[in-house]
């Protein structure tokens, strides 16, 4: 017999045959692998209908063939005006977390000689400074390290103000330390109690900072040691030892929340208004929600109407209320012993932190409303309540002075848990100031 005979045509296709379905079913699942785009498309448009697609074809047509998923010069086009629609929407810097930050801040406590000395906590013995190297993280938006050089170049020739309590100070001392780091600072006029005015000047870019002190921004009395143990508020006048200043001003920071909680006594006209806090006066309690609102309301409407009717630009900010972290009593260590950031949720806002950051932002709103009328007036609330919130290992603590526990702890131990130390988390406000500046600038140059 011949060797065509050893193996029959039916045997072969036999034992050909399991092979070559293997080597199909092999073929098949290869292709699904490399080319499963339109079943996981198809599929994906059907349960999220609302889903943008990140690839952009010239053609909705369904005979496009898969190398026709590219970027074209219409597509580009959309691109490009998707891109800016997205810078003109304002960025929510509220929502989002403190993460490590190895850089770590742009000066310390020797190399910015402007620091007050309470807030000075790292040449004060702080022994843990993990508290220096965190970052405020936006969840939808980037924030960007701060520019001191952008800062003084949207500056020039400008003079910016910060006006209110001592929040307003650490935040305006913040800003100075991270300028000097560039371009140091001329002290070229002081006056007051404790440095409560005072004036700087850059000369390379002419720019002007001043601080001035006005803890309810409305015309006030304070309370003192050889007089009434309360605070007196007019709260239809503004304090003129800044508002005789608003025509050189161009910038103006406010900030007010904490002195409200003093005891006082409110007046209109010539009217008493009634009190809060005030046992032993013949005034009835009323607390200090309406009347913090009627301040803001004279001060911002102030600031409008005399601005506003001369046509002179002027830049409003108003930095939102800073809770406080004590834990325990004020005189004892360890009132606020926190040393990491709170994380998100973790510590949730409420009470009269949420009630005075509502009421900030509600009338900065309705002055926007006001001051339409306007040109070359432009508000923001600059929105630091829940970012502060979340970071109780900021304060200077029993650092407020140097070196506490030199002589071991003491029974009677003076804490700050209000402020801020500097360098630390009040640096953050300074960096959503600029971005906010420089979101202005932008529209500014759109519109031009």
């Amino acid at each position: 017999m011949g060797k065509d005979y050893l193996y029959p045509p039916h045997s072969i296709a036999k034992k050909l045959l399991p092979w070559t379905f293997y080597a199909v079913l092999s073929l098949a699942i290869f292709r699904l692998y490399l080319y499963p785009l339109h079943l996981y498309f198809h599929s994906a448009s059907d349960q999220l209908p609302h889903t943008k697609s990140l690839i952009i074809t010239s053609s909705s047509s369904a005979s496009s063939s898969a190398s026709s998923l590219s970027l074209t010069s219409s597509s580009l086009a959309q691109e490009k005006e998707r891109a800016d629609h997205d810078d003109e929407t304002p960025c929510d810097y509220t929502i989002g977390k403190w993460v490590h930050d190895k850089m770590g801040p742009l000066y310390n406590g020797t190399t910015c000689g402007t620091i007050k000395e309470g807030q000075n906590c790292i040449t004060h013995g702080r022994p843990d400074l993990g508290y220096l190297y965190w970052r405020w993280k936006p969840r939808l938006c980037k924030l960007p390290r701060f520019d001191p050089n952008a800062f003084l170049d949207f500056l020039r020739n400008k003079h910016l103000a910060f006006v209110g309590d001592s929040m307003a100070r650490n935040q305006l001392e913040s800003l100075l330390c991270m300028l000097s780091t560039v371009s140091l600072p001329n002290l070229v006029y002081r006056d007051g109690e404790d440095n409560k005015f005072r004036r700087w000047h850059f000369d390379a870019h002419n720019v002007t900072v001043s601080v001035y002190w006005s803890p309810f921004l409305v015309k006030g009395v304070e309370k003192s040691k050889t007089g009434p143990d309360h605070n007196k508020l007019y709260v239809d006048h503004v304090d003129e030892r800044w508002a005789a200043d608003l025509d050189q001003i161009d910038m103006i920071v406010l900030s007010v929340g904490h002195w409200f909680l003093h005891p006082a006594v409110y007046l209109e006209g010539d009217s008493v208004l009634g009190c809060h806090y005030c046992p032993g006066l013949n005034h009835t309690e009323i607390g200090f929600y309406d009347v913090l609102k009627k301040a803001l309301k004279t001060t911002l409407k102030t600031i409008t109407e005399r601005r506003g009717s001369t046509g002179d630009f002027i830049d409003v900010f108003l930095t939102t209320f800073s809770p406080s972290h004590f834990e325990g009593e004020w005189d004892k260590a360890g009132a606020c012993p926190k040393t990491t950031p709170y994380k998100e949720g973790e510590k949730l806002l409420e009470g009269m932190d949420v009630e005075i950051r509502h009421i900030e932002v509600e009338e900065v709103e309705l002055a926007k409303e006001n001051a339409k009328q306007f040109k070359g007036l432009r508000l923001e609330a600059l929105d630091v309540t829940k970012l502060s919130l979340m970071r109780p290992d900021g304060h200077p603590g029993p650092y407020m002075y140097p070196n506490p526990f030199a002589n071991g702890v003491q029974e009677h131990v003076q804490n700050d848990c209000v402020h801020w130390c500097l360098p630390g988390p009040i640096d953050t406000w300074n960096q959503i100031l600029l971005e906010v500046i420089r979101k202005w600038e932008r529209q500014s140059r759109r519109e031009e």
